[in-house]
């Protein structure tokens, strides 16, 4: 499927009651808590009371989103890899009162999607990013710290490890004020030392340097001409 095509099947909305009819609604709003605190009333009111909610949180517990929510067996996390189309695998996160009767329709819709659920218990940062913030955070902290250059660090991890990409090229994907947020409720769940945001993050996400959304980062990104 080309992408005119795929933007062909998908509606744009900008208000909430257009999401009346939904079976399923997925959440990927910015990784805040008092902004998901504030919508999820709002979204429960409007959807049916049968509509599951999805929440595709990168490190906000699930049990705390569906806090928010009267309709907490029928929320679920559902952590989607970056990029969404070429990642098969997700975090499955049930909170406390999730259901097993959402949990079999989530993996339903999955499968539909060509995704492979992996279930993890709920707790901050899931697995993924519990590990992934951490190495992120403490590669800025070498760049902060003047032992490496982000082109460095990046190439020892390509070259020692083959991974694809190096942790600073990565956080340019995700988006540095996103790593940021992440770090941010890390820190706050846990209260340990080791999650303190690297303070260049902070000031990258100040200054605007969210990578490549922003066109800049730990990297510059050209242009695309069209």
């Amino acid at each position: 499927m080309d992408a005119d095509a795929v933007l062909g099947a998908i509606s744009f909305e900008t208000d909430i009651k257009s999401l009346a009819s939904a079976e399923f609604l997925v959440e990927n709003i910015t990784e805040s808590w008092d902004l998901k605190r504030a919508l999820y009333p709002g979204l429960d009111v409007v959807c049916d009371p049968e509509c599951v909610f999805i929440a595709n949180t990168s490190a906000i517990p699930v049990t705390r989103i569906a806090s928010a929510t009267d309709r907490a067996d029928r929320v679920v996390g559902v952590h989607f890899m970056n990029p969404v189309p070429l990642k098969h695998v997700v975090e499955l996160i049930p909170g406390h009162h999730t259901s097993e009767e959402t949990l079999r329709r989530t993996r339903d819709l999955l499968a539909t999607m060509g995704k492979k659920p992996i279930q993890v218990r709920d707790a901050s940062g899931f697995v993924s990013n519990r590990v992934l913030m951490l190495t992120i955070n403490e590669a800025a902290f070498l760049v902060h710290e003047g032992v490496a250059s982000a082109q460095t660090v990046d190439e020892v991890f390509r070259g020692c490890f083959d991974h694809p990409m190096g942790p600073l090229e990565t956080a340019d994907l995700i988006g540095v004020d996103t790593i940021l947020q992440s770090i941010e409720v890390l820190y706050e769940s846990f209260a340990d030392s080791k999650y303190r945001p690297c303070p260049l993050l902070k000031q990258m996400t100040e200054a605007g340097l969210h990578g490549r959304k922003t066109g800049h980062g730990f990297y510059s990104y050209a242009p695309t001409e069209g």
